[in-house]
């Protein structure tokens, strides 16, 4: 009995024993042991506290940015930027933990090197668009609500991202404008300016008396409500300007709020051709004529201005 029963002892005993050299060598609680040492133990103290101070000023320069940026962006561009501090932030972690338990960071610094040229080609036209996504944005040349044209394509602003400018066109159609498009060309933006200009041109007969025209043309603004005339660097002007093919070319300048510029512009010229048929000035424009001599005869035709 006695033998029997320190047999089994033993048995147990190495079955235990089995099972924590087992658990040891699957855990590996060996080498973590030995990692365990006092100065791995005052890295991972000062990696933690250094993390803790990278975290507090990531958080003060966060509100920061959220509280400036405010007065100039949009709040989806704000949160585009604290994005990137985000992202920007957590690399530098990363890479301040690795370096501080002496991990060589010159493999990951290569790898991340190729990866960029070849994300770099890959992605150039978005890259570029994100370059000049942030020129647009610090520039502060446009905001939404204003009326802009960008090569050939005018219309209203809806959002200002990193990547484009959208916009809604008088016809109330959706565009997407590049922002590199945006750098790249001439940007108009109607609405910077409380006021706009607006020229009218129009040709009056050889005949014409000139002065008396230039005096009918002055009349114009006081037909026209939405014109400015009690301001001396927007006071409204008429003069001739070069002789045409069918009659002398003349132009009344006229200064208006960017909000009734169409309204101004119809205005003057209703004003214009009122007022010429009052003083009976001709605006020449040009006439055919054609005549048929008879059935056997090419047909003539006479062009009189």
């Amino acid at each position: 009995m006695d033998e029997n029963t320190l047999s089994a002892g033993d048995v147990a005993k190495d079955v235990c024993s089995g099972i924590v050299t087992g658990a040891k060598s699957m855990l590996h609680v060996d080498e973590l042991t030995s990692y365990i040492t006092w100065g791995n133990l005052a890295r991972i103290i000062t990696g933690v506290v250094g993390v803790l101070i990278f975290w507090g000023i990531y958080r003060g320069l966060r509100h920061l940015v959220r509280k400036t940026a405010r007065k100039t962006f949009e709040e989806r561009n704000v949160n585009s930027i604290l994005k990137v501090i985000k992202y920007v932030f957590y690399v530098l972690i990363t890479m301040y933990v690795l370096e501080l338990f002496g991990i060589d960071l010159t493999a990951i610094w290569g790898a991340a090197g190729i990866a960029g040229v070849a994300l770099g080609f890959a992605a150039q036209t978005s890259v570029s668009n994100l370059i000049s996504g942030l020129f647009v944005l610090t520039e502060k040349t446009m905001r939404i609500g204003d009326f802009i044209e960008v090569d050939g394509v005018s219309g209203t602003i809806d959002s200002v991202g990193l990547l484009a400018v959208k916009v809604h066109t008088l016809d109330n159609q959706l565009i997407r404008i590049p922002n590199s498009n945006i750098i790249n060309t001439k940007l108009k933006n109607y609405s910077s300016y409380e006021y706009r200009r607006y020229v009218f041109d129009v040709s009056v007969d050889y005949a014409t008396d000139l002065e008396k025209a230039i005096e009918v043309l002055k009349k114009v603004p006081s037909l026209c409500p939405t014109v400015i005339t009690d301001k001396e660097d927007y006071a409204p002007k008429a003069f001739c300007t070069t002789p045409g093919e069918s009659g002398i070319g003349m132009s009344v300048v006229v200064w208006c709020r960017r909000t009734d510029f169409l309204e101004t512009k119809n205005a003057v010229c209703l004003a214009v051709i009122k007022l010429f048929n009052e003083a009976g000035i001709n605006i020449p424009y040009n006439r055919m004529d054609v005549s048929i001599l008879n059935e056997n005869t090419i047909p003539s035709i006479n062009v009189k201005a």
